[in-house]
């Protein structure tokens, strides 16, 4: 994965959303870092979670190339999705709000592998992660 720099990080946010729209799942919130993104969505029933992900990385990453912004910007290899109840939904928009300043403190690393231990994901694999 390349760095996805500040200067064009709101444009390439806004086309990830249309890319989400095109497959009726619309955006509640994206925010993310140079090295990742987080992003609040309703999922469609009609379409896998697997098959938008896959677009939105495959899309982004031509769109990113055709801007002329990083001829070799690409996204790892994996992602990490995970349902959230709407009980829950406050304070998932708050954390992606703030991804910036949450990224100070602590390294998107060392939070990956701190949730997947939380939540008992013993199977993940860092290299869809970091790699």
């Amino acid at each position: 994965m390349t760095f996805i720099q500040p200067e064009w990080e709101g444009q390439l946010h806004a086309y990830m959303v249309g890319i989400f729209s095109a497959y009726a799942s619309p955006v509640v919130l994206i925010n993310g870092t140079s090295d990742h993104v987080h992003i609040l969505f309703c999922q469609s029933k009609n379409h896998s979670l697997a098959k938008i992900a896959e677009e939105v990385k495959k899309s982004s990453s031509k769109w990113v190339k055709a801007q002329n912004f990083n001829s070799m910007f690409t996204w790892q290899g994996g992602y990490a999705a995970f349902s959230v109840s709407s009980t829950k939904l406050d304070a998932v928009r708050k954390y992606i709000e703030k991804q910036k300043e949450h990224h100070e403190k602590e390294s998107f690393e060392d939070e990956i592998v701190e949730f997947m231990t939380k939540y008992n994901v013993e199977d993940f694999e860092k290299k869809y992660f970091f790699e």
